[in-house]
């Protein structure tokens, strides 16, 4: 029986922005509150573990997942592949669905699906690729992660996680799946990783706080698209480039 855990690596550093993921959306909701109510309502994951970063000024988020009853594992702060891995051993994985703690809206919409594929296909690394950055994500067999942590370098295993298998497609049974047209917009950015991004994606849950927290895509994109000086507000933050080649498209 194949087990999707979804494996959350999390710190409080960050130069540009500290302790991302306990910033706040809105009232007391913290993007890894929204991050982890969107995982719940997804079927085809079983669990969240937080993947927690050594050092005392991380210990916040040991308390979080007591209070939320998941678990969570404790590991180098550098090696965020080896988290990950340690994530999935702690909750009996097969697979790993993977998003960093900074991209408070999830493509919720296409995780069951991608799911479906991976299983029916045998894959050993499905993943979205072209939608806003932020909202994407990827799921790994525990083998092909333990396969790029032994096989890759210090570069392979820090954030970059997904760097080696990127680098050696041909190694791995590999699926992207792109977006349909109106959700190709890689002008458009959901991640927090600077004050002007954690300003858009406050805008954006107030908003649709009543629809939190599977708020869909393409609601958001229409509510940017209307909003263009919040697009102008961190235009120079985007990177309108595809993360994975095309491999497996589907």
């Amino acid at each position: 029986m194949r087990k999707l855990v979804a494996a959350l690596a999390c710190r409080a550093g960050g130069a540009r922005l500290y302790g991302k993921p306990l910033q706040r959306l809105g009232g007391e909701v913290t993007i890894l509150d929204q991050i982890l109510d969107t995982i719940d309502q997804i079927s085809c994951i079983e669990t969240s573990v937080l993947g927690i970063s050594e050092g005392k000024e991380n210990a916040v988020f040991a308390d979080i997942a007591d209070t939320r009853g998941i678990a969570h594992i404790f590991g180098d702060q550098r090696d965020v592949l080896m988290r990950l891995i340690q994530c999935g051993r702690a909750a009996g994985a097969t697979d790993v669905f993977r998003i960093t703690t900074e991209c408070p809206f999830l493509w919720f919409e296409r995780v069951d699906f991608a799911w479906a594929e991976h299983v029916e296909n045998k894959n050993d690394i499905t993943v979205t690729d072209g939608a806003p950055e932020g909202i994407n994500f990827e799921i790994y067999s525990m083998d092909a992660l333990m396969k790029c942590h032994e096989q890759g370098d210090d570069r392979h295993r820090s954030e970059y996680c997904s760097l080696y298998a990127r680098e050696h497609m041909d190694d791995f049974r590999v699926k992207v799946i792109r977006p349909d047209p109106e959700l190709d917009r890689l002008d458009i950015r959901l991640t927090v990783d600077n004050p002007e991004d954690l300003v858009v994606c406050r805008a954006v849950f107030k908003e649709f706080k009543d629809q939190a927290p599977l708020i869909p895509a393409a609601s958001i994109i229409q509510f940017l698209d209307d909003q263009p000086k919040l697009k102008d507000l961190i235009a120079a933050y985007v990177d309108p480039i595809r993360i994975w080649p095309d491999g497996n498209v589907a």
